[in-house]
């Protein structure tokens, strides 16, 4: 019969026992000592702790590098693990070559190492097909030899999962793609894979299958990886703002840097029908002079084009920049969504300007659009968007939208000034000289005192509007909005001078200065709302093309009220002249005419006929012009109005 344990047999057991468990625990800074099993040949995942500790979702500090992009059959590459920066060492690895086309078999075969360092894998009843570590002591490189095999033509993609510790690793690191060709053609010139014939399998389902679940006690990966590290290891901006942080960009882009490694993720939105994705690098935040990348579905593949773009008119020239600038690393397009991780170079030569995405500060601008032009992208009607400030790409920070508050205040004042208040302006001028006689406001007739605080309303407005939008522009910008606008601007600034040296009633110069100041009121009023026709077309209001039909209908409906003011003061005068005729001055006694003098003076202290017909009207089209102003204010303010109506 046992004794029962003592307290200290007890105490003597549970030590033990937690030694004997220390002893074996895996070491947190090691990988698994003799390599990965082949039992995860498909998933590349580490099965640490059970599967608990998941992979890494920030950009790998590891790299994977060939010596060359250009193979011929059954020919050696050299391929290279090493850290970025150089010196970076880690533990354990697994490496394979992969079809890039579906269904992305492995490819090829790696060559033992002369030292033992490397353990060779069998994968899907192949030989020597992957490769793994021998120890899992900390190295600084690996240098392996593959080689290709002789009845392959097309693209392989280096992927490895890299180790830095037990608790900290990567899986599907990529390398650039290699190209197979024939033996016959391995000494021509290597095949640009970052051109747009280039194929868009993308290389990253295959290595973490969607079979794969985490442990009920694991917070799960984000269903879109590319969010993963935003803010922390990678620069993210999308359109609208603040989308990075719900994980809903309609377009996003994500910017990572190792080294002299500049590699940009672009990626459309579900539901929005693009034709194309890009970001640009901006001096400026404005559209103009901007290096561009596009990802652009052809064919059933996705295409990597860059560009310069053009304000004036819009546009985005691709022969302006050597596409060989950039190269297609992945792409892909599922259930219309577009995505492409594209790598640039560090400096690119355009036109004489020099894009150093070292040394340099940009604003990037993200940008997708339903349309494609021939060698071009359409406008961006989904969205675009400039960060606020200009950035260090490597500097990994949050990001924000820039303000487009100056240009909503510049369009929201000109609207308000040259189809409101100039519109009810000469209306009073115009056509209420003979309404509300013998009313004044603040010593003058009705007329001109409501003339006069709509003209200086208008003054106000416009050189406010001025003022802001050189302020935002910093710069002259020359186009049809711009030239005429300028000019309107100057015949309004004008008129109130001109009116400061009006001569008295009965000087004999009168007559000129009706004319003229006539000529410069209504000449303004014109180009006012023709300039306003201009700004629909202009990328950065980023206003609907629908918008001109209400600026047509706006003019429509002050043509027909002018109209039927004129009809009505046509009228007016032929009452008044026929109630003259009735009475013939020289057929009355001397008491009549006396008589008939004082009538007509009585009448001029009276409104012309048809004054409630003009009050009427006046009142109407008070209404009308308010709920115009209104409408084309609100489209000013809130473009681009798309995404408001659910079309983006």
């Amino acid at each position: 019969m046992m004794r029962p344990l003592t307290m200290r047999s007890w105490l003597a057991t549970a030590m033990v026992t937690a030694l004997l468990a220390v002893a074996i625990w895996p070491d947190p800074g090691q990988s698994l000592p003799q390599g990965a099993p082949e039992t995860v040949c498909d998933t590349m995942l580490p099965f640490h702790a059970g599967g608990s500790v998941l992979p890494q979702n920030s950009v790998s500090p590891f790299s994977v590098e060939t010596s060359s992009s250009t193979l011929g059959q059954g020919q050696t590459l050299r391929v290279d693990l090493t850290g970025v920066p150089a010196g970076l060492s880690f533990g354990g690895y697994m490496i394979q070559a992969r079809n890039r086309n579906p269904p992305h078999q492995i490819i090829g075969q790696f060559g033992p190492a002369r030292d033992g360092t490397i353990k060779l894998m069998n994968c899907e009843n192949s030989v020597n097909n992957s490769a793994t570590h021998s120890n899992a002591g900390p190295k600084q490189q690996v240098i392996l030899e593959w080689q290709s095999p002789v009845d392959f033509l097309g693209q392989v993609v280096f992927n490895a999962t890299i180790a830095q510790s037990y608790n900290e690793f990567w899986v599907g690191v990529p390398s650039q793609p290699v190209q197979i060709v024939r033996r016959d053609l391995s000494a021509a010139p290597p095949l640009p894979t970052q051109s747009p014939s280039a194929p868009a399998g993308t290389t990253r389902a295959p290595y973490v299958p969607p079979s794969y679940v985490a442990p009920n006690n694991v917070v799960a990966v984000s269903s879109d990886p590319i969010y993963n590290g935003c803010g922390q290891s990678k620069n993210c901006f999308g359109f609208p703002d603040g989308c990075v942080a719900t994980k809903s960009c309609t377009s996003i882009t994500v910017v990572t840097v190792r080294g002299d490694v500049f590699e940009f993720e672009i990626q459309s939105g579900k539901g929005t029908n693009a034709a194309y994705v890009a970001v640009g690098l901006s001096d400026d935040a404005k559209m103009g002079d901007d290096l561009t990348t596009e990802c652009v579905p052809e064919n059933g593949r996705v295409n990597l084009y860059s560009s310069l773009t053009s304000a004036s008119p819009y546009s985005a020239v691709r022969s302006s920049v050597n596409q060989n600038s950039a190269r297609l690393l992945d792409a892909s397009i599922v259930d219309g969504v577009i995505y492409c991780r594209v790598q640039r170079d560090a400096v690119t030569n355009v036109q004489g300007r020099s894009f150093d995405l070292r040394n340099g500060k940009y604003h990037l601008l993200v940008a997708s659009g339903t349309s494609l032009k021939e060698n071009s992208v359409g406008y961006h009607d989904i969205g675009r968007l400039p960060s606020a400030q200009p950035i260090s790409l490597a500097e990994v920070q949050d990001l924000s939208g820039s303000s487009r508050l100056l240009i909503q205040l510049h369009g929201a004042f000109m609207i308000a000034a040259w189809i409101g208040t100039t519109s009810l302006g000469i209306i009073f001028a115009r056509y209420f000289k003979q309404t509300w006689v013998g009313s004044q406001s603040c010593g003058k007739d009705q007329w001109f005192a409501w003339h006069r605080l709509l003209m200086v309303t208008t003054w106000s407005l416009t050189v406010a509007a001025y003022v802001l939008i050189w302020v935002e522009l910093k710069r002259a910008v020359w186009h049809a909005h711009s030239i005429i606008g300028l000019i309107t601007v100057i015949l309004c600034f004008l008129q109130p001078i001109g009116a400061l040296f009006r001569p008295g009633p009965n000087d004999k110069k009168r007559p000129y200065f009706n004319w003229g100041h006539w000529l410069g009121g209504n000449l303004a009023h014109i180009l006012g709302i023709v300039t306003i026709f201009f700004s629909v077309k202009l990328p950065k209001a980023e206003l609907p093309e629908w918008m001109d039909w209400i600026l047509v209908s706006f003019v429509v409906v002050h043509v027909l009220v002018h109209l039927i003011f004129s009809i009505g003061g046509m009228a007016s005068e032929r009452h008044l002249s026929q109630r003259a005729n009735t009475f013939q001055m020289g057929d009355m006694s001397h008491h009549q005419q006396h008589a008939m003098r004082n009538g007509m003076s009585m009448e001029r202290k009276m409104d012309a006929p048809y004054a409630g017909m003009r009050k009427g009207l006046l009142g109407v089209y008070g209404v009308v012009l308010v709920l115009f102003v209104t409408v084309l204010i609100l489209l000013v303010v809130l473009a681009p109005i798309e995404q408001y109506l659910g079309k983006s």
